[in-house]
């Protein structure tokens, strides 16, 4: 059953509510990771094995809170100096932080020397990143009814590559990656290339990410309506911008929005 549309727009301003609700909606745009995919194993399993190395024990929740820190430590990074031009011994610096940050969320105070640790003991694993369940059928939905559906992703391959491997053909029109425009989110410069490709201004055009700096704000900023995706539930009274927390739910926002 549909929330009602108070509900599911929250407790926004009247201005922020006119700005979503006055324009044609024509183009939605999506980030891949937390958004679209995720690892497969989850991360949480990832982690717990290579913590259990060193005599750690980790919950899920405890995870998903140290992933929330880490991933706006790689946002930050990426606003200034992208993970991707990194040499290998700054790379392995930065992951060392990231892990370390992880596992604080999870309740472990460790040095970064055991964190880099973790981290090589999370490198020997094999994951690979995968769409969540929900994700094929809500963009098919959404192309049903017209619109033009895409990934903007800071990812550092083309977007043929991309779409190919995520299994994305076919149920995207196209794909927008850091590795073909040489721009990062929150740069408006990704986005701009992606309304370039969409044929559409940015005000006829959602954006949908889970991180706040990055995606949320990085879109605002380029003049995209922005939608928090909030999958691990780590914004759970964020209200300057809708919030979602899966597929069903951000298709219930767009109908609602589109009936305007």
């Amino acid at each position: 059953m549909l929330r009602s549309r108070s509900s599911r727009l929250g407790v926004l301003n009247d201005f922020t509510r006119s700005n979503f609700l006055m324009t044609e909606i024509k183009a939605v745009f999506f980030d891949l990771y937390g958004t679209l995919a995720g690892f497969d194993p989850p991360r949480d399993e990832i982690q717990a094995r290579a913590a259990a190395v060193f005599g750690f024990e980790v919950t899920k929740q405890g995870i998903d809170a140290g992933y929330h820190l880490a991933d706006e430590f790689m946002t930050g990074q990426n606003a200034t100096r992208p993970v991707r031009t990194l040499n290998a011994d700054e790379q392995w610096a930065f992951f060392s932080r990231f892990e370390q940050l992880i596992l604080q969320g999870a309740g472990h105070d460790v040095d970064l020397a055991t964190a880099a640790e973790v981290w090589g003991e999370v490198r020997k694993q094999e994951y690979r990143l995968a769409l969540f369940p929900d994700v094929i059928d809500g963009l098919d939905r959404l192309r049903s009814r017209g619109l033009i559906v895409a990934a903007i992703s800071n990812i550092n391959q083309s977007a043929q590559k991309l779409c190919e491997e995520m299994k994305l053909t076919g149920h995207v029109d196209f794909a927008t990656t850091s590795g073909e425009t040489g721009f990062e989110k929150p740069d408006p410069r990704i986005f701009e290339a992606a309304l370039r490709k969409a044929r559409v201004t940015a005000s006829e055009a959602l954006f949908i990410g889970d991180q706040l700096e990055s995606d949320i704000y990085g879109a605002e900023n380029a003049g995209l309506r922005p939608i928090l995706m909030d999958r691990f539930n780590g914004y759970p009274n964020y209200d300057k911008h809708p919030r979602v927390t899966d597929m069903e739910s951000t298709i219930a926002l767009i109908t609602e929005m589109m009936a305007e």
